[in-house]
């Protein structure tokens, strides 16, 4: 009996941009669960690659530091996030878009994704002064600083917030508030996913009532010169 041949592996017809979009993809992969793992310092160029099936030099070649990767790290989740949250508010404004961001950065949470939370361990570790991603840390959140103003912008020239309330008051106030619940939900990785939709809520019950037209004004808000 003539034993039959092998056949041969199907050639690898991916076009070199697709390829290098999964390996981008498969190293992005492991340098989050690496930092979740081990931290920023105990991540390597080299477990990257290693991790991601390939070679031990790709990482290197890619990105070159792990200052470069790092900030790969932050500009892929960044975008990912505001995509996340604009798809989120639609063509809501004012307090429902507000609304509507909050439930899903909440449920980006709740699923406790590796990403997410090396993301953020990036973002906290890029206060120091000498940071090397402090510079793209600072862009993300200016974008999404930029994004709650956009949100707000036309329901104020509607009449549905309070006008006494600066809109870049609120998007700190919004971004301060959320990057807190993140800071809670790192620093206490066993907290139930009740508790996050408790802090979620909190924020969007304080954002109805500072944004409500027919409310007065807290104390603690500045108004606007006469």
């Amino acid at each position: 009996m003539v034993s039959a041949t092998p056949a041969a592996p199907l050639p690898d017809r991916r076009t070199q941009a697709e390829r290098t979009a999964l390996s981008d993809q498969r190293m992005f992969e492991s340098a989050c669960a690496l930092i979740c793992a081990h931290g920023t310092a105990g991540t390597t160029l080299k477990a990257v690659g290693e991790r991601a099936g390939y070679s031990r030099g790709l990482a290197s070649h890619r990105f070159g530091t792990k200052a470069e990767l790092f900030a790969f790290i932050i500009r892929r989740l960044g975008e990912q996030w505001i995509g996340t949250l604009n798809s989120a508010v639609g063509k809501r404004r004012g307090y429902a878009a507000l609304s509507a961001a909050l439930s899903a950065h909440g449920r980006l949470l709740e699923t406790g994704a590796e990403p997410i939370r090396a993301f953020y361990i990036l973002w906290f570790e890029s206060l120091g002064p000498d940071s090397p991603i402090h510079a793209t840390v600072q862009h993300v959140h200016q974008r999404r600083r930029d994004d709650v103003i956009a949100w707000l912008t036309p329901a104020l020239a509607a009449g549905e917030i309070r006008p006494a309330v600066p809109l870049e008051q609120i998007a700190d106030h919004f971004c301060a508030a959320i990057t807190g619940i993140v800071y809670a939900w790192l620093i206490e990785p066993s907290a139930p996913p009740s508790a996050i939709t408790a802090q979620h809520d909190t924020l969007t019950t304080t954002l109805r009532t500072l944004l409500n037209p027919q409310a007065r004004v807290p104390a603690t808000v500045t108004r606007n010169a006469p």
